[in-house]
């Protein structure tokens, strides 16, 4: 392959869904998902419990066949090219399943076996990756002796073990602290920057805004947004809010007419959405007994606009 040929297969989509939709009996999972992913970055699935997105990471992985539609990965369609397209991608579960009965090594040299690493790659491949999620020093501890946070790191990197180019993660770090979090997060940072492409599902918000360069809000089976997480919040809701936590009422009375204020009442709180931050605090400043907080609006302002506040189970 030349040059100018093999540029133009890295802009290549690696991931082109069309008219995608699963049924399952009368409900209906996916419901008509057109879609490109590009190849390198982060790229974030958002939605809530039950809008489509594990179903869709599903059928990817030809683990579910669509009821109709068109999916590709790396330019193969899904049904006919499963174990290729498989041996060139990572998985990331939503829980941790490393088989108890063998030691951390042990777990990663049985995934170089099923994908067919080389013999001689193998023990070089297992150190450096102990080395990326940083548990050299747990090579041949059992998987029992691992705190939840370990078993989420052995995880990822056993869904490196292949070297892949295209990485699903699914909701990697629901679950961890703060500090495994933060490490994990810079781990994927590391693999994005790399010209891997992962593809993430989350319901943390700062989560997706901190690693995807662009993300879907998928609500009952539908994309109901597309972009880069500064353009959604840019696009859909006012730069600031204004959290009401006490005297209600008294803060939608006083906001009432207000130009350019949007409230919205969640149970006992108020959220007042403006572009006018200074004359929205002004004017709640009558009531100085008032307990508010003001920020910056986020991404979860913004599936919450689009998705709605009620639960979802």
């Amino acid at each position: 392959m030349n040059d100018s040929n093999l540029a133009a297969a890295r802009r290549e989509p690696v991931i082109v869904a069309r008219g995608l939709v699963k049924h399952f009996g009368p409900r209906v999972a996916v419901a008509g998902i057109d879609l490109e992913i590009p190849p390198g970055g982060c790229f974030g699935f958002l939605g809530p419990n039950g809008a489509g997105k594990t179903t869709t990471l599903r059928m990817l992985l030809g683990q579910s066949p669509p009821t109709s539609g068109e999916l590709s990965v790396f330019g193969l369609p899904v049904a006919a090219n499963v174990r290729a397209i498989r041996a060139r991608t990572g998985v990331v579960p939503q829980s941790d399943n490393a088989d108890p009965d063998f030691t951390v090594s042990e777990n990663l040299r049985i995934y170089a076996r099923y994908f067919g690493v080389r013999s001689a790659l193998v023990e070089p491949r297992i150190r450096e990756l102990l080395s990326f999620i940083e548990m050299e020093d747990r090579a041949d501890d059992p998987i029992r002796s691992l705190s939840g946070g370990m078993k989420r790191r052995l995880t990822i990197a056993r869904a490196l073990i292949n070297d892949p180019e295209l990485i699903l993660l699914d909701e990697p770090t629901t679950g961890l602290d703060p500090q495994v979090r933060r490490m994990i997060w810079n781990r994927l940072r590391s693999l994005r920057n790399s010209g891997k492409t992962l593809l993430l599902t989350t319901h943390y918000m700062d989560e997706a805004e901190r690693l995807c360069d662009e993300l879907v809000i998928i609500d009952e089976g539908r994309i109901v947004a597309r972009g880069a997480p500064r353009t959604l919040i840019a696009s859909h809701v006012e730069s600031s809010v204004v959290e009401v936590h006490s005297l209600g009422d008294e803060a939608e009375a006083l906001l009432a007419g207000h130009p350019g204020v949007r409230l919205e009442r969640v149970g006992e709180m108020r959220y007042a959405y403006t572009n006018d931050l200074d004359g929205v605090l002004g004017r709640l400043k009558q009531r100085p007994e008032m307990i508010c907080m003001h920020r910056p609006s986020t991404l979860e302002d913004v599936f919450l606009r689009l998705t709605g506040h009620e639960l979802r189970d």
